[in-house]
């Protein structure tokens, strides 16, 4: 008899599409052996119709993983405008609460009202709620599917409860427990210590540690919910009301996707442009244009500075012309000292190793760095035209110890003020208000650009005058 070969699993697009538009069977049976997260990476380089149909030949629980994973973000809104409502209703009922909500920020406000009516009364309540807060909150995040119970209960009961409503909640592995008089929050005990406990007709209560839950409040910012998450190696974290009582829970899984956004958007902005709301490859040609033009616009506007600057020191500059030469060289080392110092404050500060009113200790801490780092490339700076004279390499004139030691000098000046300028600037961003991580290295580079030139001609008159200026 021969033997039967199922159906390869489709890893791309095009095999998605090719199965598609074969037999049914094969692609029911093809999609059911793929992982959720492996199809919502394929169903992204579809067109949102093709995308919905896929939708609707998969298996309803694997349809509910595919839905619920962050690979589809972005996609989500587009694919289910394309599904009918008797598809759509019970997929978006049956995703978790977080990514409903996720969805629902999605979509155009003219459709939102649609598919709210598909959902259930308890689902429409739960989604209000989120949808209340900002996504970058710790209620923005949540979900409201966990498992809570009164401390009376017996773990027999709980074991049993769990059993019953377990696979409808994000998580059964931490369990919630509440005054059964006014819902507040007092303890939270994990599954393993009620399969553990010898003996199951005691109260939950007196399951496991009795020390007081590690909890956040729902504005608590997601990065802070990250770090309490991290620190304590919990799979999860209440989120509680000014009253105690439970509103949500946020899990790990949930951060690591928020702080990949985070991250994700602190990197572009460090980089110089506008954070993209939306994959490099999806963004409209448009839109890119938008969020990069202002950014440039603005460093170009800055370096017109320099500009002015040089035009400023034009006479020196025509007396000897030899300072020229070392210009490049001068502003991009204070760039690249400031640019350093940024990136290390704008990590310490999201790390919280270091708080706003550290800044003074800050500052005393980079200005020897500064020095130190600014001694070296001055060393460098000057060793590099001693040797090129003395080589005859280049032929820095009669003055050349006194343009090696202006080189040297102004080395050291922009160096430092650049580390101190780069590690300031994160303080000042915050503390009016804005996000640190907008002192990206081109902005930094632009600010010492203007001051190096400065600080270099400023040196240069100092020691060339009566020489060479």
């Amino acid at each position: 008899m021969p033997s039967v070969h199922p159906p390869p699993s489709p890893n791309a697009a095009p095999e998605l599409l090719y199965l598609l538009h074969g037999d049914p069977v094969d692609l029911a049976e093809a999609l059911s052996g793929m992982r959720a997260a492996d199809v919502a990476e394929a169903l992204r380089d579809l067109h949102p119709d093709g995308a919905s149909k896929v939708m609707a030949a998969l298996p309803f629980d694997l349809a509910v993983q595919v839905f619920d994973e962050p690979e589809l973000e972005g996609h989500r809104c587009a694919i289910v405008q394309q599904m009918n409502d008797q598809a759509a209703g019970p997929l978006i009922e049956a995703m978790s609460s977080d990514q409903q909500a996720d969805l629902f920020r999605e979509l155009p406000e003219a459709n939102r009202a649609r598919f709210l009516k598909l959902l259930a009364a308890p689902t429409r309540e739960a989604l209000r709620l989120l949808l209340a807060y900002p996504p970058e909150t710790a209620a923005g995040i949540m979900t409201t599917e966990f498992v809570s119970m009164p401390t009376t209960w017996t773990v027999d009961r709980a074991l049993k409860y769990i059993s019953e409503v377990g696979r409808a909640k994000e998580t059964v592995y931490a369990i919630y427990l509440l005054d059964p008089a006014d819902g507040r929050l007092l303890q939270v005990v994990s599954l393993r210590d009620l399969m553990l406990a010898a003996d199951r007709s005691q109260p939950v209560s007196e399951v496991g540690n009795k020390r007081v839950p590690l909890r956040v409040t729902p504005l608590t910012d997601r990065e802070d919910v990250a770090r309490l998450i991290s620190k304590y190696n919990l799979l999860a974290v209440p989120v509680v009301d000014d009253t105690g009582r439970v509103l949500g829970i946020v899990t790990v899984d949930d951060v690591i996707d928020a702080i990949v956004r985070e991250q994700t958007e602190d990197v572009q902005k460090f980089g110089g442009m506008e954070a993209l709301d939306e994959p490099y490859t999806e963004i409209t040609f448009g839109r890119m244009i938008r969020k990069r033009a202002g950014w440039l616009c603005a460093l170009f506007l800055g370096e017109m500075l320099t500009a002015t600057a040089m035009g400023h020191f034009e006479g020196e500059i025509a007396k000897a012309v030899v300072l020229s030469l070392f210009i490049p060289l001068i502003i991009s080392s204070g760039g690249n000292s400031g640019s350093q110092a940024t990136s290390l404050i704008i990590r310490a500060l999201a790390l919280r190793e270091v708080r706003l009113g550290d800044w003074w200790r800050i500052a005393m801490r980079e200005l020897p760095a500064g020095l130190a780092l600014g001694l070296i490339l001055g060393a460098i700076g000057i060793v590099r035209i001693v040797v090129w004279q003395k080589l005859g390499w280049y032929d820095y004139g009669t003055h050349w110890a006194l343009v090696a030691g202006t080189v040297g000098g102004a080395l050291v000046g922009v160096v430092t003020f650049g580390s101190l300028a780069g590690s300031m600037l994160p303080f000042l961003l915050k503390r009016l208000g804005f996000d640190p991580a907008s002192a990206s290295a081109p902005f930094v580079a632009t600010l010492v650009d203007v001051t190096g030139l400065v600080i270099y001609f400023s040196v240069a008159f100092a020691i060339l005058r009566g020489t060479l200026l």
